[in-house]
């Protein structure tokens, strides 16, 4: 996919960050994939960049502030982890006017729900804190369009799998995108059960 085919902000963004221009086969294959709307089971092994194929999924298809509920909701493992994918959609969507929230379980809850609730456009969270605000109401999820998971083999290293089914559940009109880093058996049991006519891909090494 040619950098001219992208958003213009999330361009200007992935230049500035110093990103090579030429972009990597898991983003020529995966980034159309995403625009389509489709549901995706994405596994690639650390180095291909699969980590900043997911954010530029997540501006791409969002592209500028709406409304005053989630509209992207992003899973990921560890509170570190999270971090890490927020700081990434920062750089690369400098010049959106995405709003950005990260919830894990050592922060308050009131306070992370009382700033969901001010209006936020991706949600990214770890499972037990995500599962704990939707048990109890919260925020909103009738507006979430994008549901992402990110290292998705290791939820049920730590047994939290149920987690992206409790999600993918209460967003059924969702797009679901899947990235790990290898393939798990479990995944097949996954795809047929949270997601409608998946494109599975899988890459090699860089």
């Amino acid at each position: 996919m040619k950098l001219k085919k992208l958003l213009p902000e999330l361009v200007a963004g992935i230049v500035d960050a110093g990103f090579e221009k030429a972009p990597r086969e898991i983003q020529m294959i995966c980034l159309p994939m995403i625009k389509s709307g489709a549901d995706a089971l994405i596994v690639a092994p650390m180095g291909t960049g699969k980590s900043i194929t997911l954010v530029m999924g997540v501006i791409q298809q969002l592209k500028e502030a709406e409304g005053d509920s989630p509209r992207a909701m992003l899973l990921a493992e560890t509170k570190e982890k999270a971090f890490a994918l927020e700081e990434q959609i920062r750089l690369l969507g400098k010049y959106t006017n995405l709003r950005i929230f990260t919830a894990f379980e050592q922060g308050d809850l009131l306070y992370q729900k009382d700033t969901i609730y001010n209006g936020i456009d991706i949600l990214i969270g770890t499972p037990k804190r995500l599962n704990e605000l939707m048990q109890t109401a919260g925020f909103p999820v009738n507006q979430v369009k994008l549901f992402l998971v990110d290292d998705a083999e290791r939820f049920y290293h730590i047994q939290q799998h149920q987690v992206i089914y409790r999600i993918a559940e209460s967003i059924p009109k969702a797009q679901m995108i899947l990235f790990a880093n290898t393939w798990n058996e479990k995944f097949d049991l996954l795809a047929e059960r949270i997601m409608k006519n998946p494109q599975i891909m899988e890459f090699d090494q860089a």
